[in-house]
């Protein structure tokens, strides 16, 4: 990594953040050729509040990279995804596609992140840490419909506390779901779309080598009462396991869950197979809100991008966001190579319109379905019976990693076309008078 101090004043694109999305833009622009600062206010390796679990998707960007063997190494190789709910299970393998692996990994962000950041200065990027973005240099009008333009950023040194301005053609915003810098651009929330809550803490289990991811769609209090939320257990390899809760609503559904009771009940629930109690936690778990479906825009200004979880990128349909977090860094540095080698800042644009290609319609469907089951008995409903059909849970599965093949030809697309054609025609009163769960108060 850079020494903070280094004289920088002018470079091609600075970018906020070093989480996925802010690492992989800057790896993807240096390895372009392109002069690159990544502003990073903690130091590596930092601890990260994250489930820790790398999807098929994940895999393809970090192999994409060059990075799969230093995360294979680091990390722990696991098959698929087991499943319980309503008291049925399933071991679901990740499925066969022409584009990403059958397999994904568990890592802790605490150990894959540094990876990354290292990679991209590995390639030409400078990556500065324990300096804190402070605010935007010379912010201007924005572009109409979207973000304000910047000159660079204002930073400061944690250390010493020293100021400095950082000079850019292009300003990347990759500060998170808090995203101070976010705001200052002109990011807001749509509060209509989704909104996740996390927790997780990490365990001592003997079971840390188990090849399966494990998913509980019900949560049950003392009283057996299901709760809303779903569990998981995602086994690392190296003695622990990640043992967190969540939550998928919106609308206010679900209001004043309180997500540590919500942990304590799935922890008694799952603890005694997999070995968890007071004397094997590692600490009190962490844990924070996911805005996601790109809910938060816009996304694109004069010379100004905002990627990963500070634009809402997270999968509504699982709460993934590592995968998407790649995924926005690399067509963020897609558009602005191509508006920087064509001394044409209007094809930032291009960056906005691939977002809607790639995740435009398939998350308008995710949307829908959270909003769907937040409504408990729908949740009930769905899972209860679906649980009982394995190929259906099959398919289902394709549908949520959104690992959909591009022929569109298997009954996982045909699966997600029917999700897609029911959001279209069926307004949501009427598909929840259809599954007995309209209320009097909708």
């Amino acid at each position: 990594m850079s020494n903070p101090a280094d004289s920088i004043s002018t470079t091609d694109v600075v970018i906020v953040g070093g989480g996925p999305s802010g690492a992989s833009c800057a790896y993807w622009l240096a390895a372009a050729g392109w002069s690159v600062t990544l502003v990073e206010r903690k130091t590596y390796p930092r601890e990260k509040t994250c489930g820790d679990g790398l999807t098929p998707r994940s895999v393809h960007q970090l192999a994409a990279m060059g990075l799969e063997p230093a995360v294979a190494a680091k990390g722990h190789r696991y098959e698929g995804l087991r499943a319980f709910g309503f008291g049925a299970s399933l071991e679901m393998q990740w499925p066969e596609h022409p584009v990403f692996p059958h397999y994904g990994y568990t890592i802790t962000r605490f150990d894959l992140d540094g990876l990354v950041a290292d990679h991209a200065v590995a390639h030409g990027a400078t990556v500065l840490t324990g300096t804190e973005a402070i605010a935007l240099l010379e912010p201007s009008a924005p572009s109409a419909g979207g973000l304000r333009g910047a000159a660079g950023v204002v930073v400061k040194d944690k250390a010493t506390g020293t100021t400095r301005e950082l000079r850019a053609r292009v300003v990347v915003v990759a500060d998170g779901q808090n995203s101070r810098l976010g705001r200052e651009l002109g990011v807001t929330r749509n509060r209509q779309w989704p909104m996740g809550m996390a927790l997780r803490g990490y365990y001592r289990s003997e079971r840390s080598l188990e090849p399966w991811i494990e998913s509980h769609l019900d949560i049950r209090d003392p009283s057996g009462t299901v709760v809303p939320g779903y569990g998981w257990i995602f086994p690392l390899g190296d003695g622990r396991v990640n043992v967190g809760v969540g939550l998928l609503s919106t609308d206010g559904a679900w209001k004043g869950v309180n997500t540590t009771k919500l942990q304590d009940y799935f922890v008694a629930q799952v603890g005694e197979a997999w070995g968890l109690t007071p004397e094997t936690s590692l600490g009190a778990p962490t844990g924070g809100r996911l805005p996601m479906g790109l809910a938060r825009g816009p996304h694109v200004g004069p010379n100004t991008l905002v990627v990963g979880d500070a634009a809402a990128a997270i999968n509504p349909f699982n709460g993934e966001g590592i995968a998407y977090g790649y995924e926005t860094g690399r067509l963020a540095a897609g558009a602005i190579g191509e508006a920087l080698a064509a001394s044409d800042l209007a094809r930032l644009s291009l960056y906005e319109q691939r977002l809607d290609d790639a995740y435009g319609e398939y998350y308008r469907v995710a949307r829908a379905f959270v909003r769907l089951i937040s409504e408990p008995r729908i949740l009930a409903t769905c899972v209860g019976l679906g649980m009982r059909v394995e190929p259906v849970m099959r398919e289902v599965l394709v549908v949520m990693a959104n690992l959909m093949s591009p022929s569109g030809r298997g009954p996982g697309e045909a699966a997600y076309r029917g999700l897609a054609r029911l959001s279209e025609i069926v307004p949501e009163r009427a598909l929840r008078r259809l599954l007995g769960a309209d209320r009097d108060d909708d």
